[in-house]
């Protein structure tokens, strides 16, 4: 990396000491979480360093950026969904950040002759855009009668959200507005009454309210709080129209409530109750008195089996009223169970893959059919199905190396038909490879391993690699299309994605054994497939750069510290490291709710954890480091931007020589935890990005 014409940034140190359990943590930099306008101000010198030391990839980056655009179609529309009364897509158009909303009216009554004329664009999200520098949409929810739509708007980038109501009929908003609210939203069946969130300053979402369409807003009804400072609220509508679920849910337990959709003076009745360690989500399904719930739950089931309940009636029923419908199969891991006339598909992953299985009411534990990818990796899933009386559902298999394909799936015989493909212009899927391996980590647990590379690309030692991972929550990163990569691709690198522990690649126990006690089997396991990779030969041990964001941060910040000879090049994006002195705060959003994913620091035990791997509390030796580059914004509500200030700022102070190789990418005005919002903002940053890792790795551009 050619030396910038700016030194790097100099934090002032001030002395501040954190003492818990006898044990002392000198933080120096504890100013930087404050509202000091220097802190402002050591940002702004930050991003001015990362801008010049990086100004030589400007004419790669504009190249890259120009490949990736050129992979999107024209005139970019999803697979059809359709509702009662109209058929909807989404398009993008070319060179647009946002999505429109189409739909066609098959009314027969309408008159029209052609699709063109019963067509019509209702919602251009471009136009919502004020040029804030982002938007984001919450939610998008039509009424049950299609006639309105409810939407909620981020024009900041810190998931402060105002809901806004437009008259279909009319294209106009209408004066009903929300001027704080969170994801998740629901209507009555009689498309009178809107039911949504809202979040605390910690960021929790605690209490769900009713608003009747043409009230003030300051008259909306409460409908439900939350006291427990480690659950938060969401709420969805039913496909059968008749019920609204709300659910409470922590790391290890929650709470499910269905709300009557035809009556707005109702309240909310308990399914199960809620019992410490035990999760379940729920389902409805027609019938008489109400219908049923199907409940998938991981009582008495690591992974989680199925259940039928009755509809709770006044006060509410305990899990005494479940009855077993499917048992566990530890293979598997059940994840969703979804109703429709005819039949119910069950969402699930196996074998590293998620899949469908679609089962009639009266077999719910039957093999029924199953539904599974085309591609060697790739993710079957259901699109979005409205209609519960449909007797196709649309499905969407995505991989690494095409576009989505949506195929109708008949749900009597699962015959499926495709219907829709995605188009990318230029791009050969013909030309990459995808392969599965594993590595062991240092305890023998395998881990699995996607590689994709250009089928010119040798594995025989030569070639630079990517490794991406993520590892927390028993989060899946989906394989999915993204017209960046073949550009990474094209250029001789491997992409390689570690399916570490952590994440929920391998089930429920997956995650288990790498959250809490666990913790560092996710660091171990990413190391593990990168000495692998080094050490069978399949790439260059001297050129592996390695990529995460936010949790993937913290497993990036664990790995440059314990691990800083196995990396080239190490990108921490939004990385949470400061994690002892964040799960302290309990003011801090998202922390109460995540003692249950990485430990509560209160109790000598977890707080000895936390202190084992925290990356600001565990500096790597100076003079060791590979080339780093870090991400933050200052509107981030997840990871504060003072975690990656802080750490850039000891990182900087514990190895002046090495300073200069280390890049902060601070968003100091609007922008997100993801980064910079819209579809082309978005390439333009993993263009950024891209060049740097390519340039650290030494490839020919």
């Amino acid at each position: 990396m050619p030396n910038p014409p700016l030194a790097p940034p100099t934090a002032q140190r001030r002395p501040f000491t954190h003492s818990e359990h006898d044990v002392t943590r000198p933080d120096p930099y504890h100013w930087l979480g404050g509202d000091d306008p220097a802190v402002i101000a050591h940002l702004v010198a930050e991003r001015a360093f990362y801008d010049a030391s990086t100004v030589h990839l400007g004419s790669l980056g504009s190249t890259l950026k120009a490949e990736m655009l050129a992979r999107l179609p024209s005139d970019d529309e999803s697979a059809r969904w359709d509702r009662s009364r109209f058929t909807y897509w989404t398009r993008h158009p070319v060179n647009s950040d946002y999505a429109e909303l189409w739909r066609l009216n098959h009314d027969s009554e309408a008159g029209s002759t052609t699709e063109f004329e019963s067509s019509s664009l209702f919602f251009d999200v471009n136009a919502e855009d004020q040029g804030t520098g982002y938007l984001d949409l919450g939610v998008t929810a039509l009424s049950p009668d299609e006639d309105l739509l409810a939407y909620s708007v981020d024009l900041a980038g810190d998931e402060v959200f105002e809901l806004r109501f437009r008259d279909l009929r009319t294209g106009e908003d209408l004066p009903d507005r929300v001027a704080r609210s969170y994801y998740g939203g629901a209507w009555s069946a009689d498309s009178r009454d809107y039911y949504y969130t809202v979040h605390d300053e910690a960021y929790r979402p605690h209490l769900l309210f009713r608003h009747r369409m043409g009230t003030d807003a300051a008259d909306d009804v409460l409908v439900l709080a939350e006291p427990d400072p480690r659950f938060e609220l969401d709420l969805r509508a039913t496909r059968s129209g008749d019920v609204v679920l709300i659910s409470s849910e922590s790391r290890s337990t929650s709470e499910v409530w269905v709300l009557d959709a035809h009556d707005a003076q109702a309240s909310p009745r308990s399914v199960g109750g809620r019992r410490h360690g035990v999760m379940y989500d729920v389902e409805h399904v027609r019938g008489p008195e109400g219908g049923r719930l199907l409940v998938v739950t991981n009582d008495g089931a690591v992974e989680f089996r199925l259940m039928t309940a009755p509809v709770p009636g006044e006060g509410g029923q305990d899990h005494t009223s479940w009855t077993e419908a499917r048992p566990e199969h530890p293979d598997e891991r059940l994840l969703r169970a979804e109703a429709f006339a005819g039949a119910v598909v069950l969402s699930y992953r196996a074998d590293g893959q998620h899949r469908l299985r679609i089962v009639g009411h009266d077999d719910l534990a039957g093999d029924g059919v199953v539904v599974a990818s085309d591609a060697v990796v790739g993710c079957l899933d259901l699109a979005t199905n409205e209609l519960y009386d449909a007797a196709a559902v649309t499905v969407s298999d995505s991989t690494y190396l095409r576009p989505t394909v949506w195929s109708s799936v008949d749900l009597a015989s699962g015959a499926a038909t495709e219907v829709h493909r995605g188009e990318a212009p230029g791009h050969d899927p013909g030309a990459y490879v995808l392969e599965r391996r594993s590595f062991p980590a240092p305890d023998g647990t395998a881990v699995p391993t996607v590689l994709v590379r250009h089928g010119d690309t040798p594995l025989d030692g030569s070639a630079p690699a990517l490794v991406y991972a993520y590892g927390a929550y028993e989060s899946v990163d989906e394989p999915e299309w993204d017209p960046g990569l073949p550009s990474l691709l094209d250029r001789g690198v491997v992409y390689v994605h570690a399916l570490i522990r952590g994440g929920g690649e391998g089930g429920r126990r997956w995650w288990l054994d790498g959250s809490m006690a666990t913790k560092q089997h996710t660091f171990d396991d990413l190391a593990a497939v990168a000495d692998g990779l080094a050490r069978e030969g399949v790439v260059d041990g001297e050129r592996i750069a390695t990529r995460g964001l936010s949790a993937g941060g913290l497993l990036q910040g664990a790995v440059f510290s314990q691990r800083p000879d196995r990396w080239r090049a190490v990108v921490a994006e939004v990385p949470f490291v400061d994690v002892v002195t964040t799960m302290f705060d309990a003011d801090t959003p998202l922390t109460v709710n995540e003692w249950e994913e990485w430990g509560d620091p209160r109790i000598r035990e977890q707080f000895d954890w936390l202190l084992a791997y925290s990356p600001y509390d565990n500096l790597p030796p100076a003079g060791t480091r590979p080339d780093l580059l870090v991400t933050g914004a200052v509107h981030d509500p997840r990871v504060m931007v003072r975690e990656p200030a802080k750490w850039v700022a000891a990182l900087r102070h514990s190895d002046p020589q090495w300073s200069p190789r280390l890049v902060f990418r601070c968003e100091t005005s609007a922008g997100a935890h993801v980064g910079p919002s819209g579809r082309i903002g978005h390439l333009a940053y993993e263009a950024e990005v891209y060049a740097w890792i390519l340039d650290r790795l030494g490839v020919e551009a």
